[in-house]
């Protein structure tokens, strides 16, 4: 892919971080082979990429390091 299809910017390969939800889970992928939008930051992977996280998380095949992070409920009326 050489631009993004939704601002037309240049896109480039990089590795990154990637949460990737499995259900009511969430697992953080490092390591991953991507194409970014240079300008609005769309992330793009590979059919074989999101597979393969798919199977990682189906068959519990998960890392061994685990990250905390805080969870926040805004309340159901936010004033202007």
């Amino acid at each position: 892919m050489k631009s993004c299809p939704f601002c037309k910017a240049p896109v480039k390969r990089k590795t990154i971080e990637h949460v990737h939800r499995w259900g009511k889970r969430l697992f953080l992928f490092k390591n991953v082979q991507a194409e970014v939008c240079s300008q609005c930051g769309e992330i793009f992977l590979k059919p074989a990429v999101l597979r393969l996280m798919d199977r990682c998380t189906a068959t519990g095949k998960v890392g061994r390091a685990r990250v905390s992070i805080p969870v926040i409920s805004l309340p159901d009326k936010v004033s202007a």
